[in-house]
């Protein structure tokens, strides 16, 4: 056996949570989150939301908005030290409409023990890759 630190692969707990949010099972998507983790969003101008209840209502507020809503993954980098980094693309259709949005963002996570700490995320995705980096050779 190996002196050597393991890293988690992050990649699986951040797409249960996707999932579970996707379904609006709120309760399964804050699982993966630490009771006092933060949901950042002030990048986006609409504050940080610290704890489970906050982001709770945060989410509902969101989906509530949505008659139709979905995210995927479409690029997931773990750059190390418990640091991810993933692109997402939202899709929805709010409530009353026939049209369609769609807006891609970054996510930059950081992690203790498989549970999210901070959840950062950006609309320049370029910043969030590096800001990524930064923060995993920052922990190192």
């Amino acid at each position: 056996m190996t002196d050597e630190p393991t890293t988690q692969d992050l990649e699986e707990p951040l797409r249960r949570g996707v999932e579970a949010f996707n379904r609006r099972d709120f309760d399964a998507a804050l699982a993966t989150f630490w009771p006092d983790g933060v949901w950042d969003m002030s990048l986006l101008g609409m504050g940080a939301f610290e704890g489970r209840k906050a982001i709770r209502d945060f989410w509902e507020d969101w989906l509530g908005a949505y008659e139709d809503y979905e995210q995927v993954i479409e690029e997931f980098r773990q750059p190390g030290n418990d640091v991810t980094f993933a692109v997402l693309k939202q899709r929805g259709r709010l409530r009353g409409s026939s049209g369609e949005v769609s807006v891609r963002y970054a996510a930059v996570t950081t992690w203790r023990n498989e549970l999210v700490e901070r959840a950062t995320n950006y609309t320049d995705i370029d910043a969030a890759r590096a800001a990524a980096e930064r923060f995993a050779e920052e922990r190192g």
